[in-house]
């Protein structure tokens, strides 16, 4: 296996210069996903998310016929998918995953119709499910790092505007909030978060950089700001170690990084101090003691009780 002193080395071979281009585009797809996913798990929108993962797909599919950026196509036809979803959910008489639901099939179906029409197309299909990080060309690590900084700062812009419909829409609506206006750009982050990350976890995985780490950090604080810090952070070290056991001992990256943070947040779930098993276990032991000691106090405990008996007898 090799060492970590080795992958460090291999990233500063100029043989291997795909090695960190390729940690580049998966640091910042981790970093994007989880600041826009810790939105995603605050309004419970994660369908939204696998939605729009595979609604990207007749945009690649049409940048790959006419030889395009596979990573502006995506963009294009994710950020249409999502304008469409949102402008449709307004209509209170159709809830918002039926109208996820028409607009994922019909876009995942155009693009395998478009798809299947150009030759040779079977490996890029395969890349685009799986993920293809060692074949990222230099024009598309531009876009993700331009894209990726755009989105980073529309989230902080906006931030207390999202969090407010997110945590409550009606009262938003009442305070005045243009409530589609943002629900057009949240779902466009999202859109352009999972084109991101596409190339380096693949179609298929891609849901999980938006939901395991923002998961994960929302186990350890009950803080929002702590949590978007959290999630980037976790989501980028598993980004940057995943990438390391990948190369390390030859297995697919994308799956690598999915399996890494997904670690991370079973390890939380369980070992969290606050909201995890062990330390609700804790927390409920402690409740428990404090309640015993609080009846023995009051009713002078085991020995105050012989002490009564006692006194008892001999008055009597």
């Amino acid at each position: 296996m090799l060492s970590f002193a080795e992958f460090l080395q291999d990233l500063s071979n100029p043989l291997l210069s795909f090695l960190p281009k390729a940690l580049i585009v998966a640091m910042m797809s981790a970093i994007v996903c989880g600041v826009i996913g810790c939105h995603v798990v605050l309004r419970g929108m994660v369908f939204v998310g696998h939605a729009v993962a595979h609604s990207v797909f007749p945009g690649l599919a049409i940048a790959f016929v006419l030889q395009g950026s596979l990573v502006l196509g995506g963009m294009v036809a994710g950020v249409l998918t999502a304008a469409g979803v949102a402008v449709f959910s307004q209509n209170r008489r159709l809830k918002e995953d039926s109208v996820i639901g028409i607009f994922f099939v019909a876009a995942f179906a155009l693009g395998i119709v478009v798809i299947s029409a150009a030759p040779g197309y079977s490996g890029s299909l395969q890349n685009f499910l799986f993920g293809s990080i060692t074949g990222i060309p230099d024009s598309d690590v531009y876009v993700v790092a331009g894209m990726g900084t755009l989105m980073l700062l529309v989230a902080f812009l906006l931030h207390k505007e999202l969090v407010a419909v997110s945590l409550d829409r009606e009262m938003a609506r009442s305070a005045g909030l243009p409530i589609l206006a943002l629900d057009l750009v949240l779902y466009s982050m999202v859109a352009v978060a999972v084109v991101v990350a596409v190339q380096v976890i693949g179609n298929i995985l891609v849901i999980a950089l938006l939901v395991v780490p923002p998961a994960t950090a929302r186990l350890l604080t009950d803080k929002l700001a702590v949590m978007m810090l959290l999630a980037p952070l976790i989501g980028g070290a598993s980004a940057f170690f995943g990438l390391y056991l990948s190369w390390a001992i030859d297995i697919p990256t994308g799956g690598t990084i999915v399996l890494l943070a997904t670690a991370v947040f079973v390890l939380t779930y369980l070992l969290a101090p606050k909201h995890g098993l062990l330390g609700r276990y804790l927390a409920q032991r402690d409740v428990k003691r404090n309640e015993a000691a609080g009846e023995s106090r009051e009713d002078g405990g085991p020995l105050g009780r012989l002490s009564g008996q006692s006194a008892e007898t001999v008055t009597a």
